[in-house]
């Protein structure tokens, strides 16, 4: 059983590779079915789900949202309206849910995300690549987090990321004898897929208590990167973000990495749009096989997020 909770909404779809490697269709998913993340095939779409009994939609805190630097382009007002509108009406648990990835970055301090890479693959891993990867990711994030300084109280001017561990299944997979990083090796979920500890994970210590992380809290990963070999597609949420290793080593020179784009944007809590379009806005990368970066309409449904959100962080 997951400790995520359950009134959270999630989407899972089954993503083939052709489609993945089409369209760059990425997924929100549910809740992992193990406790390092989500099942490797997604078969069907998972309805809204209810903490409770009650079906109602959640109100919005008093003091949820701002309209101070709440300015967008007059042709995008219309379309984030209805997107927003239709977030408050299909989220079970939108202002509720803690483990958003502006809650992870704010329970940092907001300046720093803990990565932890899951290879769930045979094939060697150089130095070389690793600090690679490690680059990447933060080139990556920032084509988020970047396009989020100064609106609205975002405290920061770049959100750093930091790699703190790899998880393998075998040593020799890791071709490098440093101590950059913290290694787990054999440290597999109930999939047998590999993951770095539990106890060092927010998703599995919400509350923020790592007494049990053999690093302690500064050793933590709020996210874990995971890399599967001959995955199509990906999946995000917040524990998270999972594609295709071959996808991702392949791409790393690519200006934008669009699967993983879409999944940072699931662990930002933005949703699919398979079944709705809205206003005059039909090319989106939160919209999968629409477009290849982060638009313009993607970052002010981020900044929307967050200005809905941040009253929870007493800026």
């Amino acid at each position: 059983m997951s400790p995520l909770k359950s009134a959270r909404r999630w989407r899972a779809t089954l993503v083939t590779a052709v489609a993945a490697a089409t369209l760059g269709i990425g997924t929100a998913l549910t809740a992992p079915a193990t406790a390092a993340g989500p099942p490797a095939a997604q078969t069907a779409v998972v309805a809204p789900q209810e903490s409770d009994a009650t079906a109602a939609a959640p109100q919005a805190p008093a003091d949820a949202a701002t309209t101070a630097d709440w300015n967008p382009p007059a042709h995008l007002v219309q379309p984030l309206d209805e997107v927003w509108r239709h977030v408050e009406q299909t989220y079970g648990n939108l202002y509720g849910f803690r483990n958003y990835g502006w809650d992870q970055l704010m329970a940092n301090g907001g300046g720093h995300l803990n990565y932890c890479v899951r290879w769930e693959s045979g094939a060697p891993v150089s130095a070389q690549l690793r600090d690679q990867v490690h680059r990447v990711l933060q080139e990556q994030s920032d084509k988020w987090y970047d396009r989020m300084r100064g609106f609205d109280g975002f405290p920061q001017a770049r959100v750093q990321i930091n790699v703190v561990g790899w998880a393998t299944a075998n040593r020799s997979t890791f071709q490098w004898d440093d101590d950059s990083v913290d290694l787990y090796i054999g440290n597999l979920d109930g999939a047998g897929a590999p993951q770095c500890a539990p106890e060092c994970g927010r998703f599995f210590n919400q509350d923020g208590n790592y007494t049990r992380c053999p690093g302690g809290a500064a050793r933590h990963y709020d996210q874990s990167l995971w890399l599967t070999d001959g995955f199509g597609g990906g999946a995000g949420g917040d524990w998270g973000q999972r594609i295709g290793r071959e996808y991702f080593v392949g791409a790393l020179n690519q200006p934008d990495i669009h699967i993983l784009l879409h999944e940072i944007g699931h662990t930002l809590g933005l949703d699919d749009f398979y079944d709705w379009t809205p206003t005059g806005v039909p090319n989106f990368l939160m919209k999968a096989g629409t477009a290849t970066q982060v638009t313009e309409f993607d970052v002010w449904m981020a900044r929307d997020f967050w200005r809905h959100m941040k009253y929870r962080y007493d800026l």
